[in-house]
């Protein structure tokens, strides 16, 4: 069966949210059935800080891989390339993000961007909230027993909720 065909026989949708970063990249997965949002799974690639780069590259191309092989997300929302003061971060942080685009096109996944600002204000109404903040909200708006942990894996499912929430009628 094709990527396309299996989506289509689907009523629901599943959104991977991807939290992007060298050190700690978040995952999280929802699924969208008409207006209702349920949690899939959520975490977090770890790589040390001894690492060197490509290796935490190919680190979180290959667990993301597994991710996708095995929950078969339709849709991926990342977050979006914004202002850093340090360049270096900035960098290692859009390729980080090219790695997340990558398994979603190997995939046959669709990529939506969204600024960090709008992430929160879609999930918590302003856009300065708190990481912590974000935690509890994601607990409340996907009925989950707990607040996702580690933070990334947190960010990450806001991000799929927000791509969710821009998406009602699709």
């Amino acid at each position: 069966m094709e990527r396309s065909d299996f989506a289509m026989e689907r009523s629901d949708v599943r959104i991977i949210g991807v939290d992007p970063g060298t050190l700690a990249t978040g995952y999280g997965i929802i699924e969208k059935e008409g207006c209702r949002l349920s949690y899939v799974v959520g975490g977090c690639i770890h790589n040390h800080s001894d690492t060197l780069i490509p290796k935490r590259f190919l680190r979180i191309y290959q667990e993301l891989k597994k991710v996708f092989e095995s929950y078969r997300p339709d849709q991926m929302a990342v977050e979006g390339l914004f202002f850093c003061k340090n360049v270096q971060a900035a960098i290692k942080l859009g390729e980080a993000r090219g790695i997340a685009m990558l398994v979603a096109a190997e995939n046959g996944v669709g990529v939506f961007e969204y600024a960090p600002r709008r992430v929160k204000q879609a999930v918590l109404g302003r856009g300065g909230a708190q990481k912590q903040q974000v935690a509890f909200m994601m607990k409340q708006i996907l009925n989950m027993s707990e607040e996702p942990h580690p933070a990334d894996a947190a960010d990450a499912l806001a991000l799929a909720v927000c791509h969710a929430f821009s998406t009602r009628g699709a």
